[in-house]
């Protein structure tokens, strides 16, 4: 069709290969021509069997740019490498979908920005829950003001990770990796939904916090935190609480409950359900973010659904995270562990209920009760965010 947009993807294993599977389904439909993907490392025999005949993998971001002169690049890497193959991406003239977390501070947001200003350049962000078409509706039920006024929003999510999650590349549970900032714990990168869709539905997302508060707790030895409580607050608005763990029994639905003055309304945003004073909301299935991408570069009235700009308060949060103490260690009475071998996993006591309550409450762990999160076993810090002007 005129004016297909050339796509490439960087990134071939892991999540990235649903990319590359995508691209080439937008390739067989026409919708794009996929021309192009990077990787350091060599690309598997199923990962190169997705490419279009005559389709080169490049081992560097800029050569691939200059060889495969792609119009859309979505960055598929560990969160680290983000920053920088976006910003190459923007400075060769290509529009840009980058995984979640986008950027891990807000100099990496701003750098991110300024680029787009100053190329006019395209980046949406991978947050595929702001891609629901539960987010209208329920957006529209807060501004007819069905709920009253918006208090807060809670956010709650229980997952199982084994061991063999750990283990699956150099960077899983740390924080930092070879001087670079790497910041994968439960709030910034398994629950990282999590906390953007919270402060989306919130109207928050694209405003500096005044206060970030973190609870960090782990039951491994890692850097980084696998038990988190996280609350939010805004020199006006609604405040957030968001409570998750990787330490559960079994994985429960992660979800976003809105509280207001007249009514509540509940997002799991993984299944898209929607529910608005305790009635099921039907709901169209979700925008696939790469598509909106192409569409919004055809046609900008179509609005772009995970711009960068959605993403500020988001990577003021991952910025806190990265600059905590190290997680409080959760007591070896609280945990028992399940399996072995690579299938290990801790479990935390009570944990599945107790993130519920504390998005039911807006309280952090040490607020609700939370044995091991009381006084010498815990620690909060707020974090002053600068106002920008």
């Amino acid at each position: 069709m005129p004016g297909t947009a050339r796509l490439a993807v960087v990134g071939t294993s892991g999540y990235a290969f649903t990319y590359l599977q995508r691209a080439r389904d937008l390739h067989e439909e026409g919708c794009a021509e996929f021309v192009g993907a990077c990787d350091i490392r060599e690309p598997s025999a199923n990962a190169l069997a997705l490419l279009p005949p005559g389709t080169r993998v490049h081992s560097d971001i800029e050569a691939m740019m200059r060889a495969a002169r792609p119009d859309v690049v979505v960055v598929v890497t560990p969160p680290h490498a983000h920053r920088s193959i976006a910003a190459a991406v923007l400075r060769a003239n290509g529009d840009l979908l980058v995984e979640t977390p986008p950027v891990l501070d807000l100099d990496g947001y701003d750098e991110l920005a300024a680029l787009i200003a100053e190329s006019g350049r395209i980046c949406q962000t991978g947050f595929q829950s702001f891609g629901s078409a539960a987010l209208p509706l329920l957006a529209q039920a807060i501004a007819s003001g069905e709920l009253g006024e918006v208090v807060g929003v809670g956010a709650a999510g229980a997952w199982v990770r084994t061991d063999a999650y750990y283990a699956r590349n150099p960077w899983a549970g740390r924080r930092w990796l070879d001087g670079q900032a790497v910041v994968d714990g439960a709030l910034t990168n398994p629950f990282s939904h999590a906390v953007a869709t919270a402060l989306l539905v919130a109207g928050m997302a694209e405003r500096d916090p005044s206060d970030i508060t973190l609870e960090l707790f782990g039951t491994r030895d890692l850097e980084a935190d696998d038990t988190a409580c996280l609350r939010l607050r805004f020199d006006a608005g609604p405040e957030i609480v968001v409570a998750a763990s990787l330490c559960a029994e079994q994985d429960h639905e992660p979800y976003v409950v809105v509280h207001g003055t007249e009514g509540r309304a509940k997002f799991w945003y993984k299944t898209h359900r929607l529910e608005i004073n305790d009635e099921h909301v039907p709901v169209a299935p979700p925008t696939d973010l790469l598509r909106n991408l192409l569409e919004h570069r055809d046609d900008p009235s179509t609005p772009l659904l995970a711009p960068l700009s959605a993403t500020r308060a988001f990577a003021s949060v991952v910025q806190a995270v990265r600059d905590a103490p190290e997680p409080a260690p959760i007591p070896d009475g609280w945990i028992r562990t399940v399996g072995d071998g690579p299938g290990r996993h801790p479990v935390v006591r009570g944990i599945g209920e107790e993130v519920a309550v504390a998005a039911e409450r807006l309280a952090l762990f040490s607020e609700i009760g939370v044995p091991w999160a009381g006084p010498g076993r815990w620690w909060r810090r707020v974090h002053r965010v600068p106002v920008t002007p």
